[in-house]
């Protein structure tokens, strides 16, 4: 359904989203001692998936208006970092090879993907990517996890449809769909016999919660729906409020809505005051650099956007179950703050 729904051949069920990204990278031949090229403002699984190969990411700093991928740091870095060697793509400075660029569509967004793909496709680079948070959103009409050949897309709680925890990994390969299928089973050879021919993983999704995910399945198009009004509604009434702006999306984009965030350099002041209100808000996630695991990676950068974009952007309430009186509250509260 979820395949379907994303207007690709294959779905194979994970236990969850990061799951999905580790398997994804492992079939796109990522080995120890790799790097995988990585938005530097990320979930901290998009990483994690990466240093269970025992790989390396090589973090990119984020785009200051879409808060993506920033393309000309990673056309720069491409261009002058890295170079070919034996059909393989190295870092000059140590000669390591670079095995696999992640980009991942924050918040349901996504960057320019023509000019990424015409970037990326000039180097022996396989992409995967981290759609987790994009289920239903397109670029040019054409639906996210389909701008390469493994995508991932994640049902956690917080997601635009959930099973509790889940994911699948979605492609047009049948061949890649059948060994994701036997890496998740934990490479199970035999259906009669305890046969296993390589090290498999215990990441199927269990019946339960793959029920749930054709109930929400089921649901996607009115979430959808209800989202983009969040989104409507929020930016009719919060345009003008303060310094308060808003993530930009490209007119090639059609953006699934599904997690909320503004930016503002009153960002703590409204955090404390809206959270001691009872209205639940978050900062963005913490830069992958500013973490202990990931803080003597490389990080390409000219002035530091991830951390600034930390600094100043939170996300508000925007649950599809989220009543319109409750998001009038939200404005008004937001206005009280600082307005």
């Amino acid at each position: 359904m979820v395949a379907a729904f994303a207007g690709a051949k294959y779905g194979v069920a994970a236990v969850n989203g990061t799951s999905a990204l580790h398997i994804s990278l492992l079939l796109s031949g990522v080995k120890q001692n790799d790097y995988v090229i990585l938005p530097n403002l990320t979930f901290v699984a998009s990483a994690n998936s990466i240093k269970y190969l025992g790989a390396e990411p090589i973090l990119i700093d984020a785009d200051p208006d879409m808060w993506q991928m920033d393309l000309d740091l990673l056309e720069e870095f491409l261009e002058n970092e890295t170079d070919e060697l034996g059909g393989y793509l190295i870092y000059k400075k140590d000669g390591r090879r670079i095995g696999a660029i992640m980009p991942v569509h924050i918040l349901g967004n996504m960057c320019d993907m023509d000019r990424f793909l015409a970037i990326v496709k000039k180097y022996p680079l396989p992409i995967v990517e981290d759609a987790t948070e994009a289920l239903g959103t397109t670029y040019k009409g054409i639906s996210a996890g389909n701008f390469s050949p493994l995508a991932c897309f994640s049902f956690n709680g917080n997601k635009i449809i959930s099973t509790g925890g889940g994911g699948v990994i979605v492609t047009n390969d049948e061949a890649l769909a059948k060994q994701a299928k036997h890496l998740t089973t934990t490479a199970k050879a035999s259906a009669d016999e305890y046969y296993h021919d390589e090290v498999g993983y215990n990441y199927r999704l269990v019946n339960v919660l793959a029920a749930i995910g054709v109930a929400q399945m089921e649901l996607l198009p009115s979430f959808i729906k209800r989202k983009k009004e969040i989104v409507s509604f929020y930016k009719k009434e919060l345009t003008g409020v303060a310094d308060i702006r808003f993530q930009k999306e490209l007119p090639e984009v059609n953006t699934n809505g599904w997690l909320f965030t503004i930016q503002t350099e009153q960002q703590q002041q409204l955090l404390d005051y809206l959270n001691e209100n009872k209205i639940l808000s978050r900062r963005f996630w913490m830069p992958m650099n500013k973490l202990p695991m990931y803080n003597e990676c490389i990080y390409i950068n000219n002035k530091d956007n991830s951390d600034y974009i930390y600094n100043t952007c939170l996300s508000i309430p925007s649950s599809t179950s989220i009543t319109d009186e409750e998001l009038a509250i939200v404005v008004k509260e937001i206005r009280e703050a600082i307005g």
